[in-house]
């Protein structure tokens, strides 16, 4: 009897620890900003509710912060933007990364061969730099994008940007506009700021502070809509694309392949406009970023 007691024993606890490793916690991380809250908190969500067990580290940090800890296997899947392929892999020159789908194709094949990450499929918006206008700038209510804001500039129409000082003198910024649309803003017909706070910059533009009348700002930027702006198309590809979309190591999604039809399902509701009302509600109105995700996800019927 007491072998046997001892054997049901030794089968009982081997079975506890199999059971221990299957359980092994998914550490999801996310961005400091906004929209790294808001990703992270649906992507926790979306776990959870397909009873993956889950560590929360969201809002850990920067970008540089969390590609070292996902390189370094201390998280496990975290929201990233595909344009940022091209500082990861050093190829901020290839063309493709103008080009949503090019882009996300090179970095999901280049992050697969050399680091055993899976990027999962993007959202389909893209939060890269864009210009801003008031809705009041006469000629500018056809389509909204900047082959109009060029025709309206080189018109002689009244124009002043307010924008950090790294986006007036980046390459890869306004002069990257002005190139590829054919126009140019003088010294007059821009505020530059010292930092690059958007929500200064659209502030701005919204109560016409100084004569301003169109602003920097990211694609997905809350505050957009909340102050009654637009954000001009890019239909020339002037900016690399940065579309949101969650990168996993590939040990773990081979432990739980669920997660990708979870997360699959839910990026591909998050278009621009849905990212910037959700943005809104965080950055405008105050609301807390788990309660906008689980919400956003319920309405949605995107959780089982």
């Amino acid at each position: 009897m007491r072998g046997l007691l001892f054997f049901s024993f030794v089968l009982l606890a081997f079975s506890a620890a199999g059971a221990a490793v299957a359980a092994t916690p998914v550490i999801v991380a996310s961005k400091i900003d906004t929209e790294g809250a808001l990703l992270g908190n649906m992507i926790v969500a979306a776990l959870e509710a397909r009873g993956i067990p889950v560590t929360s580290k969201l809002q850990l940090g920067p970008t540089n912060i969390l590609r070292a800890a996902i390189l370094a296997g201390q998280i496990d899947l975290y929201p990233e933007y595909t344009g940022n392929g091209a500082l990861f892999f050093h190829r901020e020159g290839d063309p493709a990364w103008k080009d949503a789908a090019k882009g996300y194709a090179l970095v999901k094949r280049l992050d697969l061969e050399k680091n055993h990450l899976v990027w999962l499929a993007p959202a389909p918006a893209n939060n890269t730099w864009v210009i801003a206008v008031r809705k009041d700038i006469p000629g500018l209510d056809g389509r909204w994008c900047l082959e109009d804001l060029a025709r309206y500039v080189n018109g002689g129409g009244r124009i002043r940007l307010a924008a950090s000082a790294e986006f007036v003198e980046s390459p890869a910024a306004l002069p990257a506009f002005e190139k590829t649309y054919g126009f140019r803003l003088r010294a007059d017909q821009l505020l530059t700021l010292s930092g690059g706070n958007t929500a200064a910059t659209l502030r701005a533009a919204a109560e016409k502070l100084s004569g301003v009348n169109a602003a920097m700002a990211y694609g997905t930027d809350g505050a957009i809509t909340a102050l009654g702006l637009v954000a001009l198309c890019d239909d020339k590809g002037a900016q690399i694309v940065y579309a949101p979309a969650p990168v996993v190591r590939s040990a773990v999604l081979q432990e739980y392949p669920a997660i990708a039809d979870a997360l699959d399902l839910i990026f591909a509701t998050l278009t621009l406009e849905t990212l910037q009302r959700l943005n809104a509600k965080i950055a405008v109105e105050g609301a807390q970023p788990e309660a906008v995700a689980r919400t956003y996800l319920a309405e949605r019927h995107l959780l089982p």
